[in-house]
């Protein structure tokens, strides 16, 4: 039988040992326990699988922007961009005319050149001796002295030549005046130089210079459209005149075999032939409103004023 002494340290170590697994046993609890709850995964694992203030974010995917519409926009209406998308007319100054009415409709005088009807002109009257009313139109002594110079700028290479011109004063004074004649320079667009006899209807001749406004009337006559043949004219060469009509002329044709040629106007209101094409033949007349006149049997007398038996409508 083996004595005390040598079965107390085996139950000693035997303590030990239950302790040394008891101990272990509740480590392995607790780390189970840990390792199961909800969150309780080791801070290194959070770390990696989330976002902690250190890390560096996650790249994302950009969102795509959306496409533009395919459809035209409609814009925005502001003050400002009314007023850019609209250029308002320029302030008329004596070069630019006015319109006291509203213009006519297009192609109510489609061969108009610068004088255009229903407009109203601004400018200055000035005055000269018209002495018998002749001038660089070359009608000859004109019946009365109610005659004008037109600017060179609306002379126009004489289309203004003929033409009736209502010319009012800021005193409300008016006179009807023929153009006979042309200004040349300095005299300034919308510039009309008047017989003294017409200026003295609108102001005292003392002024010199004042404003007017006018504009192109087609007035009544009684009296027929003119032709004369300049000197010198014959079959081989010819300038032609027309005198006398109530309306600005845009053109003068001869007929030829082909129809009607076109000829050219001078600044000394003549239209010429220069191989005599026409000459002698039938001629048609073109007002600025387009209407059409047609003589026959016009001789070639040079120098002589020759009448007709047409007019242009009054307008």
């Amino acid at each position: 039988m083996a004595s005390a002494s040598h079965r107390r340290p085996l139950r000693k170590r035997r303590t030990a040992l239950v302790w040394a697994v008891a101990v272990a046993a509740v480590g392995l609890l607790v780390s189970l326990v840990v390792a199961l709850r909800p969150g309780g995964e080791p801070d290194t694992v959070r770390t990696a699988a989330g976002t902690s203030p250190s890390a560096s974010p996650t790249t994302r995917e950009p969102t795509p922007a959306p496409k533009p519409s395919t459809a035209s926009p409609t814009p925005r209406r502001t003050p400002a961009a009314s007023a850019s998308a609209t250029t308002p007319p320029a302030r008329p100054s004596p070069a630019a005319p006015r319109s006291s009415a509203p213009r006519p409709a297009s192609g109510a005088a489609p061969l108009a050149g610068r004088i255009k009807p229903g407009t109203t002109y601004d400018g200055v009257a000035t005055h000269y001796d018209a002495k018998d009313g002749d001038g660089a139109c070359l009608y000859g002594p004109s019946p009365d002295l109610m005659v004008a110079a037109m600017n060179h700028t609306d002379y126009e290479t004489s289309q203004a030549c003929g033409a009736y011109i209502l010319v009012r004063a800021a005193s409300g004074a008016s006179v009807t005046v023929r153009i006979t004649n042309e200004c040349p320079l300095p005299c300034a667009p919308g510039q009309l130089d008047l017989s003294k006899e017409a200026f003295a209807k609108l102001a005292g001749l003392s002024a010199g210079r004042i404003p007017i406004t006018w504009s192109l009337l087609s007035p009544s006559t009684s009296d027929t459209v003119s032709v004369r043949y300049k000197s010198g004219s014959s079959r081989h060469w010819c300038g032609i005149q027309a005198l006398g009509h109530r309306n600005p002329l845009a053109r003068l044709e001869v007929r030829t075999g082909s129809g009607w040629s076109r000829l050219t106007r001078t600044e000394y209101n003549y239209f010429l032939s220069p191989d005599g094409t026409g000459c002698g033949g039938s001629l048609r007349l073109t007002d600025i409103y387009g209407e059409q006149l047609t003589v026959d049997g016009v001789a070639i007398r040079p120098d002589t004023v020759q009448p007709t038996r047409v007019q242009f409508t009054r307008r």
